[in-house]
């Protein structure tokens, strides 16, 4: 299986990308980078040094990510989503740290959210487009608004199963609406 990397894309020297990824127009990919296989990046996508992704991720045009952030398999992307890597910026900080952010297995993150440093988005959890995503989010979750908030459950297959982020399921419970299957990833 082969790559494709659009001749207007820059890939840096020691950027480790997957067979089978594609890699469109104007993406910026930094070395020390990992990509895994089957991957797709839009449009004018910018991935930091020391950034890691996963398998078959679909990252869409106009998305920054940031040194410290590791996106797992199976992960999309909306356009314009920006993650941050700092708690505490300031221009003139020379000593500031990178703050790791955990993207795990099969989330979805909605156009134009914004995702803060230091967080962990549990898997097959699904952001709204525009969220301000601040504080942990479990498996199986759905985050909207701004700040982001809890507002329900989906399956694997993101189809919401319950508005009522006061009862939070059990991810081993979850049934999907869709194939009516429990939404326990294969080991």
């Amino acid at each position: 299986m082969t790559k494709f990397i659009d001749p207007r894309a820059v890939v840096e020297d020691e950027a480790s990308v997957g067979d089978g990824t594609n890699i469109w127009h104007f993406c910026h990919i930094r070395k020390g980078s990992k990509i895994g296989e089957d991957c797709n990046f839009g449009h004018a996508v910018y991935i930091d040094e020391g950034v890691t992704i996963g398998d078959r991720a679909k990252i869409q045009n106009k998305v920054s990510i940031f040194n410290g952030v590791t996106i797992g398999n199976d992960v999309f992307v909306g356009p314009h989503v920006c993650f941050t890597n700092d708690m505490f910026p300031r221009a003139f900080n020379t000593e500031w740290e990178i703050t790791p952010t955990l993207v795990e297995d099969g989330v979805s993150i909605g156009a134009n959210s914004t995702i803060r440093c230091g967080i962990t988005i549990g898997r097959f959890a699904l952001i709204g487009a525009g969220a301000v995503v601040t504080k942990d989010v479990p498996p199986f979750a759905l985050v909207l608004g701004s700040p982001g908030k809890i507002v329900g459950q989906v399956c694997k297959c993101a189809k919401v199963l319950n508005m009522d982020a006061s009862l939070p399921l059990d991810p081993s419970e979850i049934i999907c609406t869709h194939t009516d299957s429990l939404n326990l990833p294969k080991e």
